[in-house]
C-alpha cells in the first residue's frame, strides 16, 4: 500500500491558508510555529487520511508544498 507524505517548506509558507480551504481532507491547520518572517506556518494534521488530491500544492501560491507518494 502506498503512503501519500505532504512536504512543506516551513520557511517559505506565507500562512495563506489557500491550502487550509482547499483540502478536502480537512487535515491542515496552522502549526504555531513561526518561521523566520514572522509567519504561523502551516502542517498536516493527519498524514494518515491524506488522499494525495494535491489541492493543496495546486492552491499555494509559492509552491512551498510536494505531495510524494512511498512504499508503507
Amino acid at each position: 500500500m502506498k503512503k501519500n507524505i505532504v512536504k512543506i517548506d516551513e520557511e517559505k509558507c506565507k500562512a495563506c491558508g489557500l491550502c487550509i480551504i482547499e483540502c478536502p481532507q480537512k487535515i491542515i491547520g496552522y502549526s504555531g510555529k513561526i518561521n523566520s518572517h514572522g509567519y504561523d506556518t502551516v502542517k498536516v494534521t493527519d498524514t494518515t487520511k491524506c488522499s494525495g488530491c494535491s489541492f493543496c500544492a495546486i492552491s499555494c501560491p509559492d509552491g512551498v508544498i510536494e505531495i510524494c507518494r512511498e512504499e508503507e
